[in-house]
C-alpha cells in the first residue's frame, strides 16, 4: 500500500492491526524474560496473540486452558490503542505478596506495551522512509528519462540521439550502420483519420523498431515520422536483416484502419573521420530511393486506403 495515497499518521493508526507479536518482539528473548519472571514470582504465565492463540507458555498450569479473550481477556498488551496480545498468570503458591506480584506483572505488561510501541514505530518509520526514497528515485528516473526520451514513442528524442551520435563519433568506433527509417504516407493517415490515429501509427512503428532491435541498437525519433537507428560495430548483413524484419512486421500488422509501412535507407560509417550526422543524411537519400520502390509496388495503394 503506497504511502503517497495514505497519510503517515493515518497509516500508523491503522496498520497495527496487521502486526503479530512476532513482528514486534524477539519471541525467544521475550520467552527468556518471562521464564525468569515466572521463577522469581512463582507463577505460570501464558501469552497469547490478540485472538487468543497461545504464543508463549511458561509452566503446566495452562494445559487444557482455552483463553476467552472476549469475556476473560487477562491483562491486555496494547500498542497504538489496539490489543496485540493477552497475558494470563496463575499462582503456584498462595500466601505470597500478591500486591508485589501484581505490581511486577502489570509493570511487565506496561513495559511490553512500550517496547512494542517503539518497535512498531521504528519498523513503520523505516518502511515509510524506504518508500519515500523509492518514490524519489522513481521521480528522478522519470525526470532523467523525460530529458532523453521522446514522449510519444519512448525512443530517444532528437537532441539525445544527436548527443549519442557525437559520443559514438568521439569513441572512433567503426563500422557503424546508420539507418534512416521513414513512415510511408503518414500524412495520408493524418488527413484521413486524424491526429489520434496518425499518432498511433507512429507509436506502432516505434514499437516494432524497439521489439526487433538488439539491446545495443540506438534508436531515436529525429523528425515527426522519421527515426534514426545506429548499430555500432555492425556485423555483415545485420542492418539489412533488421530492415527486412521491421518491414515485414509492418506488412503483417493487422488493423481496420492503419496500414503501417516504412522506407529504410542504410549506409555505413567505416572511416573515423566521417561523422554520423553526415551519414544520417546519406541514409536519408537511400531511404527516398527505397520509398519510391515501395510506393510504386503492386497493392501498396489498396492496402493504404483500406480504412477509408
Amino acid at each position: 500500500m503506497g504511502y503517497d495515497t495514505i497519510p503517515y499518521d493515518k497509516r500508523i493508526k491503522e496498520n497495527i492491526k496487521n502486526y503479530a507479536l512476532s513482528n514486534l518482539y524477539d519471541t525467544e528473548m521475550l520467552k527468556g524474560y518471562l521464564q525468569n519472571l515466572a521463577e522469581m514470582l512463582e507463577i505460570n504465565i501464558l501469552l497469547t496473540d490478540r485472538h487468543g492463540e497461545k504464543e508463549i507458555v511458561i509452566g503446566d498450569s495452562f494445559l487444557g486452558f482455552h483463553p476467552d479473550v472476549v469475556n476473560d481477556p487477562g491483562r491486555k498488551i496494547r500498542v497504538q490503542n489496539r490489543t496485540v496480545g493477552h497475558m494470563y498468570i496463575k499462582e503456584l503458591e498462595e500466601g505470597r505478596d500478591r500486591h508485589l506480584m501484581n505490581e511486577m506483572v502489570d509493570g511487565t505488561v506496561t513495559l511490553l506495551a512500550k517496547l512494542g510501541e517503539e518497535a512498531y514505530l521504528h519498523r513503520e518509520g523505516s518502511i515509510y522512509l524506504e518508500e519515500l526514497e523509492k518514490q524519489l528515485e522513481d521521480r528522478q528516473h522519470k525526470v532523467a528519462n523525460n530529458e532523453r526520451e521522446d514522449i510519444l514513442t519512448g525512443v530517444f528524442n532528437k537532441l539525445y540521439f544527436e548527443a549519442k551520435m557525437k559520443v559514438i563519433d568521439r569513441s572512433e568506433v567503426v563500422p557503424v550502420a546508420v539507418l534512416n527509417v521513414n513512415i510511408n504516407d503518414w500524412k495520408f493517415a493524418n488527413e484521413h483519420f486524424g491526429d489520434e490515429e496518425s499518432d498511433r501509427l507512429i507509436k506502432t512503428v516505434a514499437e516494432i523498431l524497439k521489439e526487433e532491435a538488439k539491446p545495443y541498437f540506438v534508436i531515436g525519433r529525429v523528425d515527426g515520422d522519421v527515426f534514426g537507428v545506429l548499430i555500432p560495430m555492425a556485423e555483415e548483413g545485420e542492418a539489412e536483416d533488421y530492415a527486412t524484419r521491421i518491414s515485414e512486421r509492418c506488412l503483417k500488422f493487422e488493423d481496420a484502419v492503419l496500414a503501417p509501412s516504412v522506407a529504410v535507407g542504410i549506409v555505413y560509417k567505416t572511416n573515423i573521420e566521417e561523422t554520423l550526422e553526415d551519414k544520417l543524411s546519406d541514409a536519408e537519400y537511400e531511404m527516398f530511393n527505397n520509398k519510391f520502390e515501395i510506393k510504386n509496388a503492386p497493392g501498396y495503394r489498396e492496402r493504404l486506403e483500406k480504412g477509408i
